[in-house]
């Protein structure tokens, strides 16, 4: 049976709706990590929401993957 397109996003924004402590072992955040991105991005833009936005969509059309391996990159301390 195909897919539907509800469940195509689903499952293309799993990681980025996952809670960072079931997602990353070396995290104990319960933010999903949609939200750790967001709260990256918006630290390092001044709290500049439309840019910290901008920055965000790129998210969107990334493969579970890449969104994992940006989010190690971006906030592994």
């Amino acid at each position: 049976m195909a897919e539907t397109a509800e469940e195509k996003l689903e499952e293309k924004t799993k990681v980025l709706d996952t809670p960072m402590n079931e997602e990353f072992d070396w995290s104990d955040d319960k933010n999903p990590v949609r939200d750790a991105l967001w709260n990256h991005y918006m630290d390092n833009n001044n709290k500049d929401t439309m840019k910290t936005e901008s920055e965000m969509e790129k998210y969107l059309d990334m493969s579970n993957e890449d969104v994992k391996k940006a989010a190690v990159d971006l906030l592994k301390k």
